[in-house]
Parts: structure tokens; C-alpha cells; sequence
């Protein structure tokens, strides 16, 4: 990642104007991915870079219980027209001292590696994300399973809020389920709240089922 920012900024300093850059916060009530419960209520961080469909972003989870795991991600991706590809290195401080983050070992890592590669449609978006290394599921005969998960989602319009509706599944036996099944369905709204006519807040609520699990979950959250 370092390697290919510092390839990327002499470009960004030669069209500065062209450069966009973001920074901003969650406050969510619970943490749901993928239809996994990974914390309460949380602060999820964000900053970002991008020039000519080059991104880097960084991103981060940090739970109100001091029990609750740390994250601490980062992406390189390149979008053009509808489709996307990344990588993404996510890791996981679960404050066990092994847990460092400059520890790369096959076997003793908290990092786990992801490949995205995706396509917006208008109507529908595709995605298909593979951890490739790191600190992923290990079958019983101690393969790696290239855990698997395929995102299907569309976004709508209703009663003046918008939409989207997601179908999440796993192909195959890995960290979301023990063979294919289907692992998240989530509904979710957004809303402007308008507090004045110099300041809103973004907000969101979204209802998780998880069949694998028998999961269900209600979100509310707040964007800064």
C-alpha cells in the first residue's frame, strides 16, 4: 500500500484540482457485516484519496465495550464506468499480544486479504470478494478455504427515503458458513435529518436476517 501511494502522489501533485479526498465517521448502534455481528454500538472512522478511479481509504471500527475487537482496514481499489477491483487488508486487534500489526507470519497474523471485483448495473450491483491470505478459515484437512462472499444488491426510491436491498451468499464451506448458503439479507433506508438550513446529518436504519446463523438485527446510524 505505501509502495503504491508513493508511485501515486508525484501524479496527484501535478493536478491538484482533480484530487478528492474525504474524511468522516459512523455512530452506529451494532456492528453488522455480511451478516455477522461483530460489535455494539461503535465509531467507525474513514478517510480517503482518490485521483482518475485510483483509491486508497482507510477505515476503522472501535467499540463503546472494551471487550469488543478493534479493526483497522485499508484499500487500494480502481473503479472506471461501473466496475470496481480492490484489495483490502483487514486487521483485527483483538488485544492478544500476538495480535501485532507489523506481524505478517502464514500462520500467526491477525491480516486477512481480500480480492474485490464488482459491477454497478444501475438497477443491480455485483460483487464478488475472496480472502487470498492472511488469517482466513482453515478446513478440516488444513486447506485454506479462500472464504467466499458474493454481494447482490439494488437500490430504490420509497416514501421519499432511499432504498437498497441486499442478497448476501457464500459458495462454498469458509469463515461465513459450513457450505453454500445464504448469509445476509439486509434492507436499508436513508435520510437526511435537516436540522437548520446550514446543517443535516445523514442517517440510516437497516434490518439484517442471517438464515445460516438465524440472525436478526436492527441498525440505526449516523454519518458525521
Amino acid at each position: 500500500f505505501l509502495s503504491a501511494l508513493a508511485i501515486a502522489v508525484p501524479a496527484m501533485g501535478m493536478a491538484q484540482d482533480k484530487v478528492e479526498a474525504s474524511v468522516g465517521a459512523d455512530l452506529v448502534s451494532g456492528y453488522i457485516w455480511r451478516g455477522q455481528d461483530l460489535g455494539g454500538v461503535s465509531i467507525q472512522p474513514s478517510l480517503g484519496i482518490s485521483y482518475k478511479g485510483l483509491s486508497l481509504g482507510a477505515w476503522g471500527s472501535v467499540g463503546f465495550e472494551s471487550s469488543d475487537t478493534k479493526e483497522f482496514d485499508l484499500t487500494l481499489g480502481y473503479s472506471t464506468g461501473g466496475f470496481s477491483i480492490s484489495v483490502t487488508d483487514y486487521w483485527f486487534n483483538t488485544q492478544v499480544p500476538t495480535n501485532k500489526y507489523f506481524k505478517y507470519g502464514a500462520h500467526s497474523t491477525a491480516h486477512v486479504f481480500e480480492a474485490q471485483v464488482g459491477y454497478d448495473f444501475g438497477p443491480l450491483a455485483l460483487s464478488w470478494n475472496t480472502y487470498f491470505a492472511g488469517d482466513d478459515y482453515t478446513k478440516e484437512n488444513g486447506d485454506r478455504a479462500y472464504s467466499t462472499y458474493v454481494g447482490i444488491s439494488a437500490p430504490f426510491k420509497l416514501g421519499g427515503l432511499d432504498w437498497s436491498a441486499e442478497v448476501g451468499l457464500t459458495p462454498w464451506e469458509g469463515a461465513y458458513a459450513n457450505k453454500f448458503n445464504v448469509t445476509n439479507l439486509t434492507l436499508k433506508a436513508e435520510k437526511e435529518i435537516k436540522f437548520t438550513n446550514s446543517f443535516s446529518l445523514p442517517t440510516f436504519a437497516q434490518v439484517t436476517f442471517n438464515p445460516h446463523t438465524q440472525g436478526a438485527y436492527f441498525v440505526f446510524g449516523v454519518s458525521f
